[in-house]
């Protein structure tokens, strides 16, 4: 018997339970799936009476369609070709990145939304059933999946896009087009984004090109929210009420109401990453106030841009003078004498009164502008070379100036200046900034000074009164910059580069004068040898010169004792001469005198005493009165008497010799 006698040989009814057998197995088969641990189950459902309502592409109630419930991992069944189940792997978003969530499901959003509402009961998004329910929206969900999510997310219900990888399938036509010309895989470009924006947005020092850390911060721009109210270019939470709240109060400082602009209220949505907290708190879209500072953020990319800048860095010897444009209306507070725009205080539009002193400072460079003023002094070179500290002299270069013969001088100068920090906002006020001090102010008013002051001088003269000139530049540059409240602390020319041809010239005219001055000192030189040689033949000579001398002074000596003795014994002689002759006329003169008046006395008496007693009482009396006085003699001083017998003769001889000889002895004695 052939085979084909046997197949008609087997009854119609085993066939039919033969491929019945055979059908079941494959649709058993078919309908075991074996989910892998990190895989789901999409189950999607081919044959149903009910459609699916609200545009949504999954089926909650047994609808023809992608079904709610998704297949865990293990061994499922589910009918085929019922149902037809597609695996794809649970959502894992790797260490450092973030994944944004998408919802294809739920109620649209609201007119001029950018992203979805957020319920703490939304979860993780694993379930879609209860974020339909419980009110979720289609698009942009504002919270992000934080590194190292592994969820087994509906793949229709939500797209998670991650670095490297999109999770889930699109219902957008144009996404699923996409797809296809990529093989069937989506990267983050095909939704806008680029990889580095799927990161951990990390906010560090940055490092320049010499290894220098650089402090930074980041400035927050929302892409959702209310729009901004009319006039502000950036969004802070409870726009600046708390300023007025503490202004209200007349003891409140400028340093408190600067702490309080400086202070961020990112604590009130966790620094943007709890973007539904951003906007219940009345977070608006564009520029934020408050900047991130140091850390890691999962910021959903959608709806947050950070840009990294600098932190404001004040160093010690400086200030920063703060413009804002944000805050209050202007009030200004800088008097009606002040003509050069607003000084406000902290919180308002304008220049802020008081500056920041030293420190660092996390202020959005987009809200306020910093002017650095340094309060040391600075020292400004006008000259080739700039000073290293500042670079603010780096446009100053030699001051260029003729003089009044047509000489061209060049000359390096440095000028010494101060800003006080209490006038720094005022000095900021009026110029714009210290560059604009030293470059549009200070270039203007030195170079012209020097120029008209060369101009109007010889060269010469310029070169020899240069502490002079220098004294006066100083008071005028003082002058000058106190206007702008500036102190001037020294004004010093450096050097003077002389032109060639004037060179030339005080070259020769020192070189004659060097001349000069050689030929005098080698004169002063011959009549120093002439001296000295002198000196030497006297020093040589000396020791005879000092025995003559000393001869020469003994006889001067001995002459003039000789002349001196003549000289006294004339002047003996002469004095004795005098002496004498004088003596005896003056005392022959006293004698004449007294004898004069004595005798007139005595007249005058004789003639009263006559008128009284007569001629014979006169005579007696007198008698009388000549031996009471005693200088008449009654008895002879010697007294010589002889003999009887004839010897009288010779008796008044004798008597005569012995009067002469007393008389003799008494004159000798007198002498």
């Amino acid at each position: 018997m052939d085979t084909n006698s046997a197949l008609i040989e087997i009854p119609i009814v085993t066939l039919l339970i033969l491929i019945f057998l055979i059908a079941a197995v494959i649709i058993i088969f078919k309908s075991l799936k074996s989910i892998g641990p990190t895989e789901i189950g999409l189950v999607n459902k081919r044959f149903s009476f009910s459609k699916l309502t609200d545009d949504n592409p999954i089926a909650f109630n047994g609808e023809a369609g992608y079904q709610e419930q998704l297949l865990m991992p293990g061994l499922r069944f589910k009918l085929w070709p019922i149902f037809h189940i597609a695996k794809h792997p649970w959502v894992q978003v790797p260490a450092g990145e973030i994944g944004v969530v998408i919802a294809q499901v739920g109620k649209p959003l609201p007119m001029g939304a950018k992203s979805a509402i957020y319920k703490t009961e939304f979860g993780n998004f694993s379930h879609v059933k209860d974020f339909i329910i419980k009110g979720g929206q289609k698009g942009v969900q504002r919270p992000v999946l934080p590194p190292g999510s592994l969820l087994p997310i509906h793949p229709v219900g939500f797209l998670v896009i991650t670095k490297k990888q999109v999770y889930g399938s699109s219902v957008a036509p144009e996404i699923r087009e996409l797809a296809a010309k990529r093989g069937g895989s989506l990267t983050p470009e095909a939704f806008g984004l680029k990889p580095a924006q799927l990161d951990v947005v990390l906010i560090e020092p940055k490092h320049d090109e010499t290894g220098k850390a650089i402090d930074v911060v980041g400035i927050v721009t929302v892409n959702d929210g209310d729009p901004l109210s009319s006039g502000d270019i950036a969004s802070r939470l409870g726009a600046f009420d708390d300023i007025s709240k503490l202004e209200t109060s007349n003891t409140v400082s400028d340093m408190s109401l600067m702490e309080t602009i400086l202070g961020n209220k990112n604590t009130l949505h966790n620094n943007y990453q709890d973007f539904q907290s951003f906007i219940d708190n009345g977070g608006r879209i564009g520029l934020q106030h408050d900047p991130l500072l140091y850390g890691m953020y999962n910021l959903n990319p959608f709806l947050v841009n950070v840009e990294i800048a600098p932190m404001l860095v004040i160093e010690q010897g400086q200030v920063a003078v703060i413009k804002s444009y944000v805050g209050l209306p202007s009030q200004d507070t800088s008097g009606s004498d002040f003509k050069f725009g607003s000084i406000v205080r902290p919180g308002h539009r304008g220049i802020w009164r008081e500056a920041l002193r030293t420190g660092k400072y996390p202020l959005n460079s987009h809200c306020y502008k910093a002017e650095i003023v340094p309060t040391a002094i600075l020292n400004l070179n006008w000259a080739d070379a700039s000073s290293q500290a500042h670079n603010l002299d780096q446009n100053l270069k030699q001051i260029v100036a003729k003089s009044r013969e047509g000489f061209v001088f060049k000359i390096d100068l440095q000028v010494q200046i101060h800003i006080p920090d209490t006038q720094a906002s005022k000095v900021i006020s009026m110029v714009g900034s210290v560059r604009n001090l030293v470059n549009e102010v200070l270039q203007a008013a030195v170079g012209n000074h020097f120029r008209d002051k060369l101009q109007s001088m010889p060269a010469i003269s310029f070169i020899e009164k240069r502490n002079e000139i220098q004294t006066v530049a100083t008071t005028y540059i003082e002058a000058k910059l106190k206007d702008y409240n500036v102190e001037t602390r020294g004004v010093y020319i450096q050097d003077v580069v002389l032109p060639e041809e004037l060179v030339q010239v005080l070259t020769q005219r020192e070189i004659a004068n060097q001349e000069i001055q050689t030929y005098k000192k080698k004169e002063e030189a011959q009549q120093q040898r002439i001296t000295t040689e002198k000196a030497k033949g006297t020093a040589d000579m000396q020791a005879e010169l000092a025995k003559s001398s000393v001869n020469v002074d003994i006889k001067k000596n001995e002459a003039a004792q000789v002349k001196i003795q003549a000289e006294a014994y004339q002047y003996k002689r002469e004095a004795e001469g005098r002496g004498d002759s004088y003596y005896v006329s003056e005392t022959g003169k006293a004698k004449g005198a007294e004898i004069e008046a004595v005798g007139l006395a005595r007249a005058k008496a004789a003639d009263e005493l006559r008128k009284a007693v007569g001629e014979q009482g006169t005579t007696l009396v007198n008698v009388i009165d000549s031996v009471m006085k005693g200088d008449k003699k009654i008895m002879p001083d010697i007294l010589v008497a002889g003999g009887g017998n004839g010897s009288g003769s010779l008796d008044g001889i004798a008597a005569t010799l012995m009067k002469f000889l007393t008389a003799k002895v008494s004159t000798e004695n007198k002498e």
